[in-house]
């Protein structure tokens, strides 16, 4: 294994990654140089200087996983990095702190006039009068995103004695109300309160611009902003505009859209009151050695054959969600490949009907198992991280539902896929801890442990025709492992099934040989991932 670690990170990852792979550090590379580098390499790490590109991921050939050493990912493709299969990680919660005061570093340094005061004594001269400042107490701060750097701000900002609305969709009015401060449902309503705006949220689609020509003239005349999120929230020209007429008294921004080149900012060379720093909000010792730490430990954990506590595009397999249905894990995965491949025909839907135990949990890793097991059967390069995409890209519908009734088992999964051709069901279950087994297919019972090399023999229910499949197996050098023979639950008819393991591949001939013994009704071979 290879690890390529670049853009300045705290050598405290290499010595985490040290034993598993070889780690190499290289300063920031351009596009083209990092895309031929890039080859020979498992692993990426980056800071916020490499864009990791379509490209570069495409010349990725062994990447399983790129770490981002910090909160924001929008330098790496995700769109790409999922369709390629590599996850991507972050850091959310290493800069937390550093982020959080950097903000209100920069609006106590705003509200008092710091910057220009400062560099004015450095002159020589004392201008005291010029530089009269605004005291935060009793003003309204107004946070938009409520994730854990908005929390922290909001508190400090309320031992400072500042009233604190908060404006994000994805928390609730009890959390923003248990550390004392108000939650306003729209911005409509939000942006005539504040004294203060601080932004706490990722760039998207519905964030790009959120600050406007628009939106800034909504908002109360003297308001002060500070962004120490993404470049991009803010129309950076209607910014500069707000502050040259007053409508904004001043700002603190920390990104911009146009990193690392700031001359390319309407910003740049603005006669308003704004204080400007180059991307500083996670750059502390402790910060910048915290998120090293974490994504190096991440990255260790997949090429060890774990799972990311922190993936970004896969998130039903964070270690959280996933610890809980561990256990089911490559059982959902083999019934996905073993019922794909007694399926005949274009697939159209997949159902998985989960009971038990599992009824009571997050069973979206186990979603997830069960489309990479499913896809890995017919699609080269299937993962937990593309398997979801491939069924969205292939407008095959995925239902997932629970069912309450009696479980005979701990928990059990069952999974049908419906073709253009047939149906055909396959049941799992935990029938003991570490004991999971394959215990229906179809209307079959059964209990047999899933192996990589496993024969489906549906027969008519007659004498010596296990003793007849057995010969041609053996004649054909290929040992047997184990050996069930099931029948329909109802029993509608004589037809029975031999479930038979074996150690090796059985090749096409010895199935068709197998095929025109007289009884056999379609033998099939199949190979899991077991």
């Amino acid at each position: 294994m290879k690890v390529l670690i670049t853009d300045k990170i705290n050598e405290a990852a290499g010595k985490i990654l040290d034993g598993v792979a070889q780690v190499d550090f290289i300063p920031t590379l351009p596009e083209d140089e990092l895309a031929e580098k890039i080859k020979d390499y498992d692993a990426l790490m980056i800071r916020s200087q490499t864009k990791v590109t379509k490209k570069i991921l495409e010349a990725g050939k062994n990447l399983k996983i790129v770490g981002r050493a910090g909160v924001g990912v929008d330098n790496v493709d995700i769109e790409a990095a999922t369709q390629a299969g590599i996850i991507v990680v972050n850091s959310p919660d290493g800069n937390t702190n550093a982020a959080a005061e950097h903000t209100l570093a920069l609006m106590l340094s705003m509200s008092r006039n710091i910057p220009a005061a400062a560099a004015s004594t450095k002159e020589g001269k004392w201008e005291r009068s010029k530089f009269t400042g605004v005291e935060v107490f009793g003003k309204t701060l107004g946070i938009i995103g409520f994730g854990k750097i908005g929390q922290h701000v909001a508190q400090v900002a309320i031992a400072l004695g500042m009233n604190v609305i908060v404006s994000d969709p994805y928390t609730t009015k009890e959390a923003v109300e248990k550390i004392g401060a108000k939650y306003v449902t729209s911005l409509d309503e939000f942006w005539g309160q504040c004294d203060y705006i601080t932004i706490h949220t990722p760039k998207t689609k519905e964030t790009t611009s959120l600050i406007n020509k628009n939106t800034l003239n909504r908002m109360k005349k003297g308001v002060r902003i500070i962004n120490c999120a993404r470049g991009g929230i803010i129309d950076e020209a209607a910014l500069k505009e707000a502050l040259e007429s007053g409508q904004v008294q001043a700002a603190a921004l920390d990104v911009y859209e146009t990193e690392p080149d700031i001359t390319a900012s309407p910003l740049y060379g603005c006669n308003g009151n704004i204080v400007m720093t180059p991307h500083l909000g996670a750059s502390t010792t402790e910060a910048q050695f915290n998120v090293a730490i974490d994504v190096a430990e991440q990255i260790k954990e997949v090429l060890s054959g774990g799972s990311a506590k922190a993936a970004i595009n896969i998130p039903a397999l964070k270690s959280a969600v996933i610890e809980p249905v561990r256990d089911y894990m490559q059982l959902a995965e083999n019934i996905g490949a073993l019922v794909k491949q007694l399926s005949k025909g274009n697939l159209k839907n997949i159902n998985i009907t989960v009971n038990g135990n599992l009824s009571e949990l997050n069973v979206a890793p186990l979603e997830v198992a069960v489309q990479k097991g499913i896809f890995s059967s017919f699609v080269e390069g299937v993962n937990f991280v593309n398997a979801p995409l491939i069924a969205k890209q292939r407008g095959i519908n995925v239902v997932t539902s629970k069912s309450q009734k009696d479980c005979t088992f701990i928990g059990s999964i069952s999974v049908t896929l419906t073709t253009d051709s047939d149906e055909n069901t396959v049941t799992g279950a935990l029938i003991a801890k570490n004991m999971p087994r394959i215990v229906r297919i179809n209307n079959y019972n059964m209990s047999i442990e899933a192996e990589e090399h496993m024969l489906m023999v549906p027969h008519e229910n007659k004498p010596s025709m296990v003793a007849k499949v057995a010969v041609v197996i053996g004649e054909n050098n290929i040992n047997i492992n184990r050996m069930q023979v099931a029948q329909k639950s109802d029993k509608s008819d004589n037809v029975s099934i031999m479930i038979i393991t074996t150690d090796v591949d059985v090749d096409d001939e010895t199935m068709a040989t197998i095929n025109k013994i007289d009884g056999i009704k379609d033998a099939q071979y199949i190979k899991l991932n077991a």
